[in-house]
C-alpha cells in the first residue's frame, strides 16, 4: 500500500476515534495492519475476551509467521485451556486442546502431552509448573506482559506500536481546507 493510503487511513482513523466509533476504529485497525493498539488488545485480554484477542491479532500476525507469533498464539489459548479447567468445564477444556492448542503439537509434541495430562488433574494447580499459578485476573495480568514483550520484540509489529502525531481533527481541516479553496475559485 503507498504512503498516501497509509496517511490517509492514519486520519480516518483518528477521525473515527474523535468522533467515538470503537468498533469501526478497532476493525479498522485489523483490516489495515497499521496500527497495533495495545492498549485495546489489554483490554480484551483483560476481559478475557479470547475471541477477539486472536481475531484483533490476527490483523497484523499468524500462528506460524514467526517463533514470536507462535508463542503469543501459544500463551492465549494455553490461558483459555487453563482457565477452562479452572472452571472444571471438561468438555470445553477438551475442545481447547483439539481445536486450539492441538496445531503447537508438531513443535513441541512433549509439551503438548503435558498439557494434556492437565486433564487429569481435579485441580491442574497439582502440576509443580503451575502450582503459582493464582486467580484468574491475575493469570492474565502476569501473561499479558509476556505478550507485551513477545509483541515488542516481533519483527512483523515493528513501526506498528506507536500511533503518529497528527493535529487534532487534521481529517476535518484539511476537508475544511479544501472546500474554502473550492468555493474561493468559483
Amino acid at each position: 500500500m503507498s504512503s498516501l493510503s497509509r496517511e490517509l487511513v492514519f486520519l480516518i482513523l483518528q477521525f473515527l476515534d474523535e468522533e467515538k466509533f470503537k468498533e469501526t476504529v478497532h476493525k479498522l485497525e485489523q483490516e489495515s495492519g497499521f496500527y497495533f493498539n495495545v492498549k485495546y488488545f489489554e483490554e480484551k485480554v483483560h476481559a478475557g475476551e479470547w475471541d477477539e484477542v486472536e481475531r484483533y491479532l490476527s490483523g497484523f500476525t499468524k500462528v506460524d509467521d514467526n517463533r514470536y507469533s507462535m508463542k503469543i498464539f501459544f500463551e492465549i489459548r494455553k490461558q483459555k485451556y487453563l482457565e477452562a479447567l479452572d472452571r472444571h468445564d471438561r468438555a470445553k477444556a477438551v475442545d481447547i486442546l483439539v481445536k486450539d492448542l492441538k496445531v503447537f503439537s508438531t513443535f513441541n509434541e512433549e509439551l503438548y502431552k503435558e498439557i494434556t495430562q492437565l486433564l487429569t488433574l481435579e485441580n491442574f494447580r497439582e502440576n509443580e509448573q503451575l502450582s503459582k499459578y493464582g486467580d484468574t485476573k491475575s493469570a492474565r495480568s502476569i501473561m499479558l506482559i509476556e505478550l507485551k514483550k513477545l509483541i515488542e520484540a516481533n519483527p512483523l509489529f515493528r513501526e506498528k506500536l506507536v500511533f503518529p502525531t497528527l493535529k487534532a481533527s487534521r481529517l476535518r481541516t484539511l476537508i475544511n481546507q479544501r472546500l474554502k479553496l473550492a468555493a474561493s475559485t468559483l
